[in-house]
C-alpha cells in the first residue's frame, strides 16, 4: 500500500470542486454586468464586429501562442525587461497578446482601405451624373449658420434648471429651424430631471426667431444615462448598428427624436471586411417608445416629413471614399483623378450641408482635386429622405468655397476681418447659375452681419445685410441698389431691437411711404423712412 500523499495517486485536489464553482459563478455574473451596461461596450463590440479581419488576428496569435508553447524551451526570460535589471519570463500567453497587438496594428488600417475602395465602387455605381443641379427654394432659405443658431438659442433661454444640447435643421410645418433639446445643467439636475423640450430657431431669417416647445421627453437627449435615449435604443431596438446624432422633430406639437443608422455589409474579398449602408431611421416619441423603420418606412412616415433621414456622416464618407476610383495603388501614389472633400470656413459646421431644393431636401457636397488645388471638380448631392446620389462635374472652370472666402475679404475692405469671419458656404443654385452663399458673421457669433452671394464663374460677389433682399436674389430677381428702393420692395429702413449682449431680438421693415415714431419717456420724434 502506497503511503503517497492523495495528490501523487491522481485524485482530485481538494477544493478544485468549490473553486471550480465559484469562478463559474463569477463568469455569470460578469456575463450579467455586461448584458446590463452593453449600451457602454456598444462601441468595442460593434468595432469588433464590423472588423471581421481582427478574427485573422486572432487565430495568429492563438497559433503563435500554440507553437512557442511546443518549439520552445521552456523558462525563457527578457533579460533587463525593465531597464532596471529585472527578467521576465516568455510565456505562450505573452507571445500571443503581442502577436495580437502587432497584427491588429496592421489589420486595421488595411481593413479600412479596402473598406473605402469597396464603398467607392459601389458610391460610383448607384450614382447618376446630372448636367445641372436643382434650383434652391427660394421659400426656405438656409441663412443662419449652426454656431449663430446656437447662440441664439442660449442667449434667449430663460430656463435655469436647463441648457441647449447642440442643434440639429428639423423642418417644422414646411419651414427649416435648428433645433435644440433643453438638456438638464448641473449635476443635480442631471441626474434627477429629464429633457424639457425643444428650441427652435428659424434659419430663414437673420433675426433671432426663437421659440420653445414645452413639454418632458422620457427618454431625451443630454440626460443622465437611465433617462437617455441612446441607452433606451441601444437596450431596445437594434443593438449591432451605428446611430447617428440625433434631431428633434416637431410634428403637431409632439416632440419625437428620430436617429439615422447605419448597419454593416460584409466583403469576402479580397480579404474580410465591411461597408455601412443605411439600415434605417429609430423614431422615439415623448413616452419613450421605440419604432424602428427601414428607409422606404421612414420616407414614408408622416412625422418625418422631409426631415433628414439619410445619415450625415455615411453621405460625407461614401463621396470621400471615391478618392479610390483609380485604384488603392493610385491613391497611395501618383493621385491621378483624385478627389477630396473640399474644407470650407467656419465654425461647429462642415460638409455636407442639408438644403431645401425645389427638387425636394438634399445633402450637397462640394469636392476639389486633391492636393493644393482648391477649383471646384464635382458637387455631390444625396437625397435627405431617398439617400438616392447625384453628381455635378462642372464643364466650364468654377472655384471652390476657400476661394469664394477670399474673394469676399477682398471685396469688403469696410469689414474688420479681426473681429468677423466668412461662414458655411454653400453651393446654392439660382436660375441654373451657381453661386457661392456665404454668411459673414462676427467672432463671438452673435448675429449676421451680412449674407454674400459669389458668382462661381465670374467671381462677382453681391453683399446683402437683410432677409427681404436675400430671398429677393435667391428668387432670381434683383434688388434696387442705391437711392430710394421701389415701394413694397425692398424697405427703406430696418430697425433692429437688440438685447445688451448683442442678440438682434426684433426687426421691423419700414417703407418710403411710411414714418416711424422713435418715443422716450414723454418725448415722441417722428422721422421720415427715407431719411437715413
Amino acid at each position: 500500500m502506497s503511503d503517497s500523499p492523495p495528490s501523487e495517486r491522481g485524485s482530485p485536489v481538494p477544493g478544485g470542486g468549490p473553486l471550480r464553482t465559484v469562478l463559474a459563478v463569477i463568469a455569470v455574473l460578469a456575463l450579467l454586468v455586461a448584458w446590463f451596461v452593453r449600451p457602454w461596450i456598444h462601441g468595442l463590440v460593434y468595432s469588433l464586429y464590423t472588423t471581421p479581419m481582427l478574427a485573422v488576428s486572432v487565430v495568429l496569435a492563438v497559433l503563435a501562442g500554440a507553437l512557442y508553447h511546443r518549439l520552445a524551451p521552456s523558462g525563457t526570460t527578457i533579460e533587463n525587461i525593465d531597464g532596471e535589471g529585472g527578467d521576465a519570463e516568455v510565456t505562450p500567453f505573452r507571445v500571443a497578446i503581442l502577436v495580437l497587438f502587432l497584427s491588429a496594428m496592421v489589420v486595421s488600417p488595411v481593413a479600412n482601405v479596402l473598406a473605402g475602395a469597396t464603398m467607392s465602387d459601389e458610391t460610383l455605381a448607384e450614382t447618376t451624373e446630372v448636367d445641372e443641379l436643382a434650383n434652391v427654394d427660394a421659400g426656405k432659405p438656409r441663412i443662419v449658420p449652426r454656431a449663430v443658431a446656437e447662440r441664439y438659442a442660449s442667449n434667449t433661454l430663460n430656463r435655469p434648471r436647463y441648457r441647449t444640447a447642440g442643434t440639429d435643421i428639423s423642418v417644422v410645418n414646411g419651414t427649416p429651424y435648428w433645433a435644440a433639446p433643453l438638456a438638464p445643467d448641473g449635476l443635480f439636475n442631471y441626474l434627477t430631471l429629464g429633457q424639457g423640450g425643444t428650441v427652435l430657431v428659424d434659419m430663414t431669417t437673420q433675426q433671432a426667431n426663437v421659440r420653445t416647445v414645452d413639454g418632458d421627453v422620457a427618454k431625451g437627449i443630454g440626460t443622465a444615462f437611465i433617462r437617455n435615449y441612446r441607452w433606451h435604443l441601444l437596450k431596445t431596438g437594434t443593438y449591432l448598428a451605428d446611430y447617428g446624432d440625433p434631431k428633434m422633430v416637431v410634428h403637431e406639437g409632439e416632440q419625437y427624436i428620430a436617429v439615422p443608422y447605419t448597419q454593416p455589409e460584409f466583403h469576402l474579398a479580397p480579404l474580410p471586411h465591411s461597408t455601412p449602408q443605411w439600415g434605417g431611421v429609430a423614431l422615439i416619441d415623448s413616452s419613450g417608445s421605440v419604432e424602428m423603420l427601414s428607409p422606404e418606412e421612414a420616407a414614408n412616415n408622416e412625422v418625418l416629413e422631409e426631415q433628414a433621414l439619410y445619415p450625415e456622416t455615411l453621405a460625407r464618407s461614401r463621396v470621400a471614399a471615391t478618392k479610390y476610383r483609380n485604384g488603392i495603388v493610385n491613391t497611395f501614389t501618383s493621385h491621378e483623378g483624385e478627389i477630396e472633400v473640399a474644407a470650407v470656413p467656419g465654425e461647429n459646421n462642415d460638409q455636407p450641408f442639408y438644403v431645401l431644393t425645389e427638387d425636394g431636401p438634399k445633402y450637397v457636397v462640394a469636392v476639389e482635386p486633391y492636393g493644393d488645388a482648391q477649383g471646384l471638380r464635382e458637387v455631390w448631392t444625396i437625397g435627405g429622405q431617398s439617400g438616392e446620389y447625384e453628381v455635378y462635374r462642372p464643364g466650364d472652370s468654377l472655384f471652390g468655397p476657400q476661394k469664394a472666402a477670399d474673394l469676399i475679404r477682398q471685396s469688403s475692405t469696410e469689414t474688420d476681418w479681426d473681429r468677423f469671419y466668412p461662414a458655411e458656404p454653400i453651393l446654392t443654385v439660382i436660375d441654373d447659375r451657381e453661386y457661392w452663399q456665404v454668411r459673414v458673421v462676427p467672432e463671438d457669433n452673435s448675429g449676421i452681419a451680412y449674407v454674400a452671394f459669389v458668382d462661381a464663374r465670374t467671381s462677382d460677389v453681391r453683399e446683402f445685410d437683410d432677409t427681404p433682399e436675400i430671398r429677393q436674389f435667391l428668387r432670381g430677381e434683383t434688388p434696387t441698389e442705391g437711392g430710394e428702393p421701389s415701394e413694397g420692395q425692398v424697405p427703406s429702413l430696418v430697425v433692429q431691437r437688440v438685447a445688451t449682449n448683442g442678440t438682434v431680438l426684433e426687426t421691423m421693415e419700414v417703407y418710403g411711404n411710411q414714418t416711424i415714431q422713435v418715443s422716450r419717456g414723454d418725448t415722441v420724434n417722428e422721422t421720415n423712412a427715407t431719411a437715413v
